[in-house]
């Protein structure tokens, strides 16, 4: 592809995160067009093409998929679909910009990631919060070693009341994967795990309670709850994740809890050297010089001009470039094999090593 032409991109979804790529992606018109749109309520995908423009509206994803006016797919629908719709869009020869989680579980997740062995086109996971101002500024510092060997670190997000439309997909397992952990856990597991300089995981401890949910308490504001359906997910999950390195990372997250919480999410990184904390627009650098502590604060700029932009830009960049995405494949492969133990791990009990199978040894190098 040329530097002067503009890439092609269809998008499958409508609704709230396809609005957002929508958004973002108009932003970049010298780089690319929105030229194509499905949704399965139709009104809806005819709706968004009015407002931004959208020439085509097709009825299927895979008329999006094999489209000739489409070069990149975007996949903003629910999580079972995921794997799916990537799987065809890689072999229909188009790149891939896919929401978290990449997959419903760990088995879909490792068909993506065969699928983008055998393709030549880029996939890349929508981990936005990789994108955000103080996590660039934290992990501009770790990989120039400022906080030297980072062997431990403790990650979250707790939600007071905050369960998602109860009753729908969200609080389905077999169309969502499950509840706060993947949904918003996965965030913060991507971002940790990141942040550490990408160790690799080979063991979880963790544990999932579902104590609001199915007493229908803990009812957040976000989606329309539908009362006859069902509800059998988590609500708070905790975990305790093992690297190859020897560090450790502790995870917990909650739709729904008895908690004086805030609702920001939060990183906190202990290494040998220095260590750093990340709270949502904000964070420190914590070092200790002359035999006293040191903070360095850090915050977004008043100007940012915002993670999802920079995370478009990105993926554009990655087409036309041929560079590897900054959060490629086998992130999301990671977060859906430890988001697979977690689950597996409160069900009997035990810890539960992963199984990296023909994926490789070693350094979860790219992730």
């Amino acid at each position: 592809m040329s530097q002067s032409e503009r890439i092609r991109i269809g998008i499958i979804g409508a609704g709230n995160i396809g609005h957002v790529h929508m958004r973002e992606f108009s932003k970049l018109a010298e780089q690319c067009e929105i030229t194509t749109l499905t949704d399965m309520y139709l009104p809806l995908a005819e709706q968004r093409a009015q407002e931004f423009g959208i020439p085509h509206v097709v009825s299927t994803p895979e008329e999006v998929i094999h489209s000739p006016h489409v070069d990149a797919v975007i996949i903003g629908v629910p999580n079972q679909f995921h794997a799916q719709l990537a799987v065809a869009a890689l072999e229909a020869g188009k790149h891939v910009l896919v929401e978290k989680p990449m997959a419903l579980n760990g088995q879909a997740a490792r068909q993506i990631w065969e699928a983008s062995q055998r393709s030549d086109r880029k996939l890349m996971v929508a981990h936005q919060m990789r994108w955000e101002a103080v996590p660039m500024m934290i992990r501009q510092q770790v990989e120039r070693g400022e906080l030297g060997r980072i062997y431990t670190a403790k990650t979250g997000w707790f939600r007071r009341k905050g369960i998602p439309g109860w009753g729908t997909w969200f609080t389905r397992m077999d169309q969502s994967g499950g509840g706060p952990l993947i949904d918003i856990g996965v965030h913060m597991l991507d971002l940790a795990l990141f942040l550490m300089g990408n160790p690799k995981p080979v063991s979880v401890f963790g544990s999932t309670y579902d104590e609001f949910g199915p007493k229908r308490k803990g009812i957040g504001t976000w989606g329309k709850p539908d009362w006859s359906g069902v509800y059998d997910v988590e609500d708070l999950a905790t975990a305790l994740i093992k690297m190859e390195d020897g560090s450790t990372l502790t995870l917990e997250v909650s739709w729904a809890v008895h908690m004086d919480t805030d609702n920001t999410p939060f990183v906190h990184l202990m290494g040998t050297e220095g260590g750093a904390t990340y709270r949502g627009a904000s964070g420190k650098l914590l070092m200790e010089k002359f035999d006293r502590p040191l903070e360095t604060l850090l915050s977004r700029p008043e100007d940012d001009e915002g993670e999802r932009l920079r995370l478009s830009r990105h993926f554009l960049e990655c087409i036309r470039e041929n560079k590897e995405p900054i959060s490629p494949t086998l992130s999301g492969l990671t977060s859906n094999l430890v988001l697979d133990a977690i689950y597996e791990s409160s069900r009997t009990g035990h810890e539960v090593i992963l199984d990296w199978g023909a994926i490789g040894s070693g350094k979860a190098d790219n992730v």
